[in-house]
């Protein structure tokens, strides 16, 4: 052991883009070191780049883990149907002047893979040095080992992968357009959203430095 703290959250992540070049992505986590709570990183055209936090303390982690132009306190609901992570489900986000529903898919391919790696062994930061190169070729902008930040070490473990089928968005009741793919890719720093819009089941694992 090297004494380094290692902090894990596990949940969901669902990116999606807008055909009026608004990336959005969700952070929704049902385990934590700081309990359940949702998070909400927004690009907008221009390059802006907000994060959307429901109290100081995840506002101070993610902004820390990160890289934001500006961070909103502000309070973040996500309601999910019965079907929760499923093909069929709908997820409604509320965060702020945020407004955003969504609809999953079916299971990909690499869902349907992802769901054989038993738990121990997928959280590993081992396995995530092997999925990592893996990744880079064959989901362009997905990452799931980097840096995350002031000596900040992140990796994920995805267990899960849906595509995300229908969304819409709004920003202070202003419409941000239709789904579209995430390119270019936010530019949040270390990330792991694939291009095609998802929803991702994982572990998120941040060691922090001495």
């Amino acid at each position: 052991m090297n004494g380094q703290a290692r902090l894990r959250f596990t949940g969901h992540i669902a990116g999606v883009g807008t055909s009026g070049g608004t990336r959005l992505v969700l952070g929704r986590w049902g385990t934590s070191p700081h309990g359940p709570f949702a998070d909400v990183m927004l690009q907008r055209p221009d390059g802006h780049r907000v994060l959307l936090a429901p109290d100081a303390w995840v506002a101070e982690f993610v902004a820390a883990t990160y890289t934001f132009d500006e961070v909103l306190d502000v309070p973040v609901q996500v309601q999910v149907s019965d079907a929760g992570a499923a093909a069929g489900s709908r997820w409604h986000v509320t965060a702020g002047p945020l407004a955003w529903t969504f609809e999953v898919g079916p299971r990909t391919p690499l869902g349907h893979l992802l769901r054989t790696v038993p738990g121990p062994v997928g959280r590993s930061l081992t396995l995530a040095r092997i999925t990592d190169r893996v990744a880079r070729w064959t989901l362009p902008g997905v990452r799931t080992l980097g840096s995350a930040g002031n000596g900040r070490l992140e990796w994920y473990a995805a267990r899960d992968l849906h595509r995300i089928t229908a969304s819409t968005a709004s920003w202070s009741g202003q419409d941000l357009g239709a789904l579209t793919e995430l390119n270019p890719p936010a530019e949040f720093g270390f990330s792991s959203t694939p291009r095609q819009p998802s929803l991702t089941t994982l572990t998120s694992t941040v060691r922090l430095p001495r």
